[in-house]
C-alpha cells in the first residue's frame, strides 16, 4: 500500500502542543515576574509564586506530551499519565467518530484504549489524516502475515 507512512512514525497534536507549551511558559514567566516585582512579598511567598507557576507549566507540559508512536513491532500510546505498548495484533480497530475528543483503539482483550496523541481539537483535518494513516497501518500489519496468507496466490 503506497498510502502507508514510513515507520517509525509519531502522531501528536502539533498545534495543541504549541499552544499548551506556549501558554505554560507565558504563565510561568508572568507569575514569576509578579513574584519578583511585588516588594511586599517575603522570600517564602516569592518562592510559592514561582513554584505555582512551575506547577502550572508542568501540568500543561504533561498535557502536551501525548503521542502515538508506530514502529515495525507495534504501537506505543503515551497519554497524560500512562504509557502502553501494544503489538500490532492487539489492535483490532482505530476509531475516530464525529464528536470523539480523540482516537480510540479497540483491543483484542475487549477493551478500548484512548490514544490522545490523535485529537481533532485545533487541527481536525490533521487528526483525521493521522487516524486514517494509523488505521491503514493497523489493517496492513495486524490482519495477517503476508507470508502465511492463504489467499496470496489467488487473483
Amino acid at each position: 500500500m503506497s498510502d502507508l507512512p514510513d515507520l517509525p512514525v509519531t502522531f501528536r497534536p502539533g498545534r495543541t502542543r504549541v499552544v499548551l507549551l506556549t501558554a505554560g511558559a507565558v504563565i510561568f514567566v508572568v507569575i514569576s515576574g509578579i513574584a519578583l516585582l511585588l516588594e511586599q512579598l517575603g522570600p517564602g511567598e516569592r518562592l510559592s509564586f514561582i513554584l505555582t507557576g512551575g506547577l502550572v507549566f508542568w501540568v500543561l507540559a504533561q498535557l502536551a506530551r501525548v503521542r502515538v508512536v508506530a514502529d515495525d513491532t507495534g504501537v506505543t500510546v503515551v497519554n497524560i499519565a500512562s504509557r502502553r505498548r501494544l503489538d500490532w495484533a492487539e489492535i483490532l480497530r482505530v476509531n475516530l467518530r464525529p464528536g470523539d475528543p480523540w482516537v480510540f483503539l479497540d483491543l483484542s482483550d475487549g477493551t478500548s484504549l484512548p490514544a490522545l496523541g490523535i485529537q481533532p481539537g485545533i487541527a481536525k483535518q490533521q487528526a483525521i489524516a493521522d487516524a486514517r494513516a494509523l488505521r491503514a497501518l493497523v489493517e496492513n500489519r495486524s490482519v495477517r502475515d503476508p507470508e502465511s496468507d492463504p489467499g496470496k496466490d489467488q487473483g
